[in-house]
């Protein structure tokens, strides 16, 4: 094998996996990483923070967690230990240098106007195209310096949930800069130790903005810490089907949504006629799956009293990914007013706080904080110095990454991106990427035609707007996104024993084991 430069920029779980997996297939990838430790956005986390699925699910298929982890839902801390574990055994921290943060790459030795008219991804198919481009990665370390390092290949793994915080706007005098407080973002309390976040919370009244996972961390920190002397309220712009466990009426939700029957429900990308038309007559199923669900939240939830019924079916939840868990007994601090729900789709800064949609008279806070996420896609168009490939990257009406496989921008040479589609499984959904991108790059298979490419992302564009507004969410159909990777691979995408196991038991990450 030539030898190749590969870079890879973050050293969270995707980066970590795209390196392991490069080095199986012998590469010698450079990892750059902007902290000085690896983990991604479980290295900065707020103290409540819990991993939301079950730690089989969320686990490297050749690495297991250690028996000394009994919990179902390890907290952040055994998490990161998890991953720096998975980074000790496999030897990859000595491939990252630590400190560097990827201010920009350009790409080199193609002009635009040519790559424009290519008939396939690079000019030839294949990962490193005909060897005339490369890609000049600009790293800034930590103390100042700047250097440009010449790649063959980038892998961007800078994740869609760091990085850029989405701020929201306000009309002029409606603003943050009217109010007397301070007003940060979920990320900045993240990004402080945990003695530090302790006393900004200590003893202020806290209104926090958003109602998924973050907003929901920093609501249980915040009533951990002030109890009922100084409540947390958090505004609601969107009510969501939050959950308490991953169940309703003793069946598991992986039953019901995680499974190879349950995607017989859906149209699939590629699917054929004949599921075609199986998933039309099982349709009905997805109502009545989705009210099942709904009848044991209203149940257990104290969703009604507070006002807190979101107004679309829990199915619509699951397949775009707008759910999250609660923390530890949050809804009793609900119940006992250490938390308090206030719904309001719109609001507004005054002096003494936030003002909500129809009310007179202010929620007085001394902070405010955002759980508002992050802007992804803006994050990847920045990296870019091309304006053309910013322009590209993520298409401005809909302001998502068309990606071939969810890896692959057809117009993008050499270049691949990991960890920007979302799923509940998301680590073991971005180390099935890092294998085939590994067995891409190592001549295991070519791409289709950039045309080609192109109609299967608008399969894909299809099928997502047929069931949500939110594209990249594939955990409804994780599986069925697998087999496509392992097909490619070359791989028999049926991993388990017997018809009815491999139909009704959910595929995780030991199915994959090589």
């Amino acid at each position: 094998m030539d030898k190749k430069r590969v870079c890879i920029v973050g050293a969270g779980v995707s980066g970590l996996a795209a390196c392991k997996h490069l080095l199986d297939r012998g590469f010698q990838p450079e990892v750059f990483e902007a902290d000085r430790i690896v983990g991604g956005v479980w290295a900065h986390t707020p103290a409540s923070t819990r991993l939301q699925a079950p730690k089989h699910g969320y686990q490297f298929s050749d690495f297991p967690w250690p028996e000394t982890v009994t919990e179902i839902f390890p907290d952040h801390t055994q998490v990161l230990e998890y991953i720096e574990s998975y980074a000790r055994r496999f030897d990859l921290l000595r491939h990252v240098r630590f400190g560097e943060r990827v201010v920009a790459i350009e790409y080199v030795g193609v002009d635009e106007e040519e790559m424009e008219v290519w008939e396939l991804w690079g000019g030839t198919g294949g990962a490193f195209g005909g060897g005339r481009g490369a890609w000049h990665v600009t790293v800034q370390h930590h103390d100042g310096p700047i250097e440009v390092h010449i790649m063959n290949f980038v892998i961007l793994c800078i994740g869609r949930s760091s990085g850029l915080p989405n701020i929201p706007t306000f009309p002029k005098n409606e603003g943050p800069e009217i109010f007397n407080g301070k007003v940060i973002h979920s990320m900045d309390y993240s990004n402080m130790d945990s003695t530090a976040a302790a006393e900004l919370i200590k003893g202020k009244r806290i209104v926090i903005i958003g109602y998924l996972r973050s907003a929901l961390d920093l609501a249980s920190d915040c009533a951990n810490i002030n109890g009922l002397e100084h409540p947390c309220t958090m505004i609601i712009r969107t009510k969501r089907w939050n959950i308490a466990r991953l169940e309703a009426w003793g069946i598991p939700f992986k039953y019901l949504y995680f499974n190879r029957f349950s995607e017989l429900l859906l149209h699939k990308p590629g699917e054929g006629l004949m599921l075609s038309i199986l998933a039309t007559m099982l349709s009905p199923l997805r109502w009545i799956f989705s009210k099942f669900v709904e009848s044991y939240l209203m149940k257990t939830l104290p969703l009604k009293r507070h006002g807190m019924i979101p107004e679309y079916s829990f199915f619509e939840g699951i397949i775009v990914g707008l759910y999250g868990g609660f923390p530890v007994n949050f809804c009793d601090k609900v119940e006992n007013g250490r938390i308090i729900l206030k719904p309001s789709k719109t609001f507004k800064f005054c002096k003494f706080g936030v003002l909500a949609e129809g009310e007179t008279e202010p929620i007085e806070a001394d902070l405010v904080i955002y759980g508002t996420g992050y802007n992804g896609d803006q994050k990847i168009r920045d990296i870019f110095v091309s304006p053309w490939f910013q322009t590209i990257v993520a298409r401005t009406e809909d302001a998502i990454i068309p990606l071939y496989r969810e890896c692959i921008h057809p117009q993008i040479p050499q270049l691949a991106i990991i960890g920007y589609s979302d799923s509940i499984l998301n680590l073991y959904t971005s180390e099935m990427k890092a294998r085939w991108l590994a067995c891409f790059l190592d001549d295991g298979f070519i791409l289709p035609s950039r045309k080609d490419m192109e109609k299967n992302i608008s399969e894909w564009d299809k099928f997502f707007k047929k069931y949500s507004y939110r594209r990249s969410c594939i955990s409804s159909v994780h599986t069925w996104y697998n087999d496509q990777l392992c097909k490619d691979m070359g791989c028999n995408p049926r991993r388990k024993k017997g018809f009815f196991t491999d139909l009704f038991i959910p595929y995780g990450p030991s199915d994959y084991a090589a």
